[in-house]
């Protein structure tokens, strides 16, 4: 399906030089003098990479189908990541190049969301908040306070996030994926 400038939206997945594209922003420009054009910043789907372009008005694209699908993690097995349908059941395996750094805040039965464009997997989204056990810390000592300080720890999947002095091994924390930043103490 074709749409033009004058159907853009934020969010909207566009082809553009055989890549795939979302519009972040864009902006209708009516010059005094001269036709009328659009200022955009377009990311890249595959490589995450932001770029601005300047179309004239009533310039045509392909539009592409993004979906969404809400899966279960099940486990991995080194090599690739198991989800499960909780509609149908149905199993699939990604491999681990493509869940990449998600991995870090991925536990067994959480649900995650898979982005497709058209037919083609982009992205494995986790939870916004993740509570994660401490698998390894350097031990809290009296006397640390809230205000104390952060060490580093090691979680229960693998990620190293910093932590306030206060927290030890065995306590479960919430983490924020978006930025692997220590929310709370669970």
């Amino acid at each position: 399906m074709a749409i033009s400038t004058a159907d853009f939206k934020n969010g909207i997945c566009i082809e553009y030089n055989r890549k795939l594209w979302t519009i972040q922003e864009f902006q209708h420009v009516k010059p005094g003098k001269g036709g009328a054009f659009v200022r955009t910043k377009l990311r890249d789907i595959r490589s995450g990479r932001v770029v601005e372009y300047t179309f004239n008005s009533g310039t045509k694209f392909d539009s592409v189908r993004m979906e969404e699908k809400k899966m279960q993690y099940l486990y991995t097995d080194g090599a690739d990541f198991y989800f499960m349908d909780p509609n149908n059941y149905e199993q699939m395996n990604i491999p681990a190049d493509v869940i990449g750094d998600t991995a870090n805040w991925l536990k067994e039965s959480d649900e995650v969301t898979l982005q497709y464009a058209g037919d083609e997997l982009i992205s494995v989204t986790p939870q916004m908040f993740v509570e994660l056990e401490v698998a390894e810390t350097d031990p809290g000592f009296k006397g640390d306070t809230v205000q104390g300080g952060t060490k580093p720890a090691t979680l229960e999947t693998g990620a190293v996030v910093n932590i306030p002095m206060y927290i030890n091994v065995g306590e479960k924390v919430q983490i924020d994926t978006r930025d692997g930043r220590f929310v709370k103490r669970v």
